[in-house]
């Protein structure tokens, strides 16, 4: 079996990873991309890579990681690497206009959104769209910017606030709210670019739905709250993650399609229906993470799955590589 790269910037994020590999008796090796040289005149070492790179890892000090590993990535691939999650898979993991584009070529609906580069244009691209709203970053993770805006006042006192976050890239999404009528969203998680298995997430606990980041909105006063904490699949309660049994939907096939068409091999798609059922995909995590206390009660396994979906990728080009060498 060939070596399985890990390309990422999170240890903890890849400590169950590192279990299930060890499960398994896979071997592996972690590429910590933050800062270093990387010498373009040396082919990549042999194996097979799975990028784990994250939108948010500036957010942990790592400013530089995603262009390190848009440079990794471009080497491995003209090296004819095997690579989950490649180059055009980060490039959806920092720009969810990117996202948004490429999933409408599968007929994938998305939240109405506008685009504001710079502060000054984001109250313009409001009254154009409506409310109630939603800002968030344009390259997010961990719910950057996320706020719900029910009218013009709140979005004029939130973007004077101390709470308004520049986002890195400068590109702020003005998006349309999209009220659901019960308080949950869908996360679809894929694995080998196949569907996996449905989490429904459920927001009635202090939390407010929005076609984002889960969200918790901190109301004052009957009034819009602009206050956001974070919520992710690796660490709320797990009493708010259920993994579906039996979950089908005619988004599986176009969400494994639109996979396979950008280079993404592991990934959590989220979603969330209006009043009329109608179903808006809002956010596409290709460093997806998992609750272990639901998939404990479900029997199933996120980062097991991956494990010995490389593990699988690994064994094939190493018999790829005793062909090619006998021949």
């Amino acid at each position: 079996m060939q070596t399985i790269h890990v390309i990422h910037e999170n240890d903890a994020w890849v400590a169950p990873l590192r279990a299930a590999f060890a499960e398994i008796g896979a071997r592996h090796r972690e590429w910590f991309l933050d800062h270093g040289v990387l010498d373009l005149r040396d082919p990549p070492p042999a194996g097979v890579y799975y990028n784990r790179m994250s939108a948010s890892s500036h957010t942990r000090g790592h400013r530089h990681a995603v262009d390190y590993t848009a440079a990794v990535l471009a080497w491995l691939e003209r090296h004819g690497r095997v690579v989950v999650n490649d180059s055009r898979a980060l490039r959806l993991e920092v720009s969810k206009v990117a996202q948004y584009q490429a999933l409408a070529v599968h007929g994938i609906a998305t939240p109405d959104t506008l685009a504001a580069i710079g502060k000054r244009h984001v109250f313009d691209a409001a009254r154009r769209l409506g409310f109630p709203l939603i800002l968030k970053h344009n390259r997010g993770g961990k719910g950057l910017g996320v706020r719900l805006l029910r009218d013009p006042a709140a979005l004029a006192r939130h973007l004077e606030s101390p709470g308004y976050e520049e986002p890195i890239d400068g590109v702020v999404l003005v998006q349309r709210y999209v009220e659901s009528p019960e308080p949950y969203i869908t996360r679809a998680e894929f694995v080998g670019g196949k569907f996996l298995y449905a989490v429904r997430v459920d927001t009635s606990q202090g939390f407010e739905l929005c076609p984002a980041d889960q969200c918790q909105i901190e109301a004052a006063g009957g009034a819009a709250g602009t206050g956001l904490a974070d919520v992710a699949p690796a660490s709320a309660p797990a009493a708010r993650f259920r993994i579906v049994e039996g979950f089908d939907s005619p988004l599986i096939p176009r969400y494994e399609a639109f996979l396979a068409a950008n280079g993404i091999g592991v990934a959590g798609i989220e979603f969330v229906r209006d009043r009329e059922g109608r179903a808006f995909t809002y956010d596409v995590n290709t460093n997806t993470n998992y609750n272990p206390e639901a998939e404990a009660l479900a029997s199933q396994s996120g980062m097991r799955a991956i494990a010995r979906h490389l593990a699988a990728l690994a064994a094939e080009e190493a018999a790829r590589l005793r062909s090619r060498h006998a021949a």
